[in-house]
């Protein structure tokens, strides 16, 4: 399996980064981290303290959906509001949908699904502050741990927070594992 995460270079949330990355490499998966530029991407806990940074293996314009199995959307509000707004990380998590393969997003990182349009009919969870959202594009929200949302064309997997990373990282292994 070869598996992308996608964040801004910035104000992304550590463990929901730093986790998912871990479990995917434990796996022996592939693995790119992908951003609107390459090289760092600079991580913080409660969106405002500065972590750590990560590198970026190449700028998500680089990158094509057809190269990877699945994808990971981590949150950080900050992350995900500046990677909604970029058109090509947005055309970029389209194309994982299209093509029907599963999606991971977690805290705020269903945003870019909601800016996609594609939540319309889903069942899914987020940070709390995302309830609105979800619900005005037609999907539903539910407070869980973790949801995942088989429809016909594709599988999402969402969380709500740092606190449920552990449920999360188990259902990318078992929902992505049974892709491959």
């Amino acid at each position: 399996m070869k598996i992308a995460i996608l964040t801004s270079n910035a104000g992304v949330e550590h463990s929901e980064l730093a986790d998912p990355r871990q479990t995917v490499l434990d796996q022996g998966w592939d693995l790119d981290l992908l951003a609107p530029e390459a090289g760092e991407v600079k991580t913080v806990t409660g969106d405002t303290d500065p972590t750590d940074t990560f590198t970026a293996d190449q700028a998500v314009k680089d990158a094509s959906p057809t190269d990877y199995d699945a994808l990971i959307l981590p949150g950080g509000t900050i992350n995900a509001d500046t990677l909604r707004l970029d058109e090509v990380a947005m055309t970029f998590v389209k194309g994982f949908v299209d093509a029907g393969k599963p999606v991971a997003a977690i805290c705020h990182g269903p945003w870019a699904l909601v800016q996609t349009d594609v939540v319309g009919g889903k069942t899914l969870t987020s940070y709390p502050s995302l309830r609105v959202d979800i619900q005005n594009a037609g999907g539903t929200w539910v407070d869980e741990q973790v949801q995942v949302c088989t429809a016909e064309d594709w599988t999402l997997i969402t969380s709500r927070t740092p606190d449920d990373l552990e449920a999360f990282t188990a259902k990318i292994v078992e929902v992505f594992g049974a892709a491959a």
